[in-house]
């Protein structure tokens, strides 16, 4: 089929779901995006069935009951063009109240977890607790079984059903960070999620990469405590950039990091309390540090992918947890996109 053929049917799914794009705006965001013709058929696909029935336009947008957030096309279409958006109020101060006392006790390390899975994101393995910047904790339910199906859980996996409607979304893993106050030097590098995931070629030709991930903010998340910063549309084209270790080996660090250009847009996603930012697995992002000396930035992280792509990370004995042999220095995929060690 021609661009034009796929405009139309880009068209036809925006115009259903917002009445905003008209085909001059259509066909230059189709162009400027280099959107191929699969993108496009998925994006079509998801905005069609993100037009809410007559039950769910008489209950709104956001979250409607117990265990359901349902997402405006608006919220879909900046997910799909821009790589990341932020939804307000998806729990309740109560909700978060209840998650924050388990997340504390992994802070505390009251509940505690072997290994690499808990470490400082932005420094080397062997650094001494007290001065950690980034408290992380990888996979939390692995490690406390009866957090698992809270809350947060339940209405993200309804979020990302919404998000991939013609598949069966699974979560991949979860993850606890934590900025502490005052720690100017709790910088996230900038990063594509699939710099640290096998791309295809490790997963035997899977070839589909369908990826939401969800970051809550426990904590008012704002540009002063270091919030999510992305490059806008960098997703789009699906394309892997150079990545380079931040440690001589993942046994010195495990954070990868890449270089932008002077012309890329860099926008804020600041997040209060309760509300909840989504990106893709493409699109480049980071953080800052916090710059302040009174208040931490805690985060609580859930990644959703198709069923099949979970399938095929754990059959190479990916699990997302540090502590695996298999990680992205291990890959069998060339590691055309890990290009070189820092020096």
């Amino acid at each position: 089929m021609t661009k034009l053929l796929f405009s139309l049917l880009l068209l036809n799914s925006f115009n259903k779901a917002t009445s905003t794009l008209n085909v001059f705006e259509t066909l230059s965001f189709v162009r400027k995006a280099r959107i191929s013709p699969l993108a496009v058929l998925n994006v079509a696909s998801t905005l069609d069935s993100a037009v809410p029935s007559e039950n769910a336009k008489g209950r709104g947008y956001g979250r409607v009951s117990s265990t359901e957030y349902i997402l405006s096309p608006e919220q879909i279409e900046s997910f799909y063009r821009d790589g990341c958006v932020t939804l307000p109020d998806v729990l309740t101060q109560e909700e978060v109240d209840e998650l924050e006392v388990v997340f504390d006790k992994f802070l505390s390390r009251e509940i505690p977890v072997p290994g690499k899975d808990f470490c400082d994101m932005s420094k080397p393995f062997n650094t001494p607790f007290d001065e950690w910047s980034i408290v992380n904790c990888m996979l939390p339910t692995k490690y406390y079984p009866s957090w698992q199906n809270n809350i947060y859980e339940q209405i993200t996996s309804h979020i990302a059903q919404q998000l991939f409607p013609t598949k069966t979304m699974a979560k991949d893993y979860d993850q606890l960070l934590n900025k502490r106050p005052g720690k100017t030097d709790a910088v996230f590098a900038w990063h594509q999620d699939m710099g640290y995931w096998p791309t295809p070629t490790a997963l035997n030709g899977m070839n589909d990469t369908s990826t939401v991930t969800f970051s809550l903010a426990v904590d008012d998340s704002t540009e002063e405590n270091g919030c999510l910063r992305y490059v806008v549309g960098s997703g789009m084209s699906k394309e892997l950039r150079p990545h380079v270790p931040m440690g001589k080996t993942r046994d010195d660090a495990h954070a990868l990091t890449i270089e932008l250009e002077p012309s890329e847009e860099v926008r804020l996603a600041p997040c209060p309390r309760g509300s909840v930012t989504i990106h893709d697995e493409y699109v480049v992002h980071g953080s800052g540090g916090n710059t302040c000396e009174d208040r931490q930035r805690r985060t609580y992280v859930l990644a959703y992918r198709s069923k099949e792509i979970v399938e095929a990370e754990r059959s190479i004995g990916f699990t997302h947890s540090h502590n695996d042999q298999v990680n992205w220095d291990t890959f069998n995929d060339d590691a055309s996109h890990r290009v070189g060690n820092k020096d």
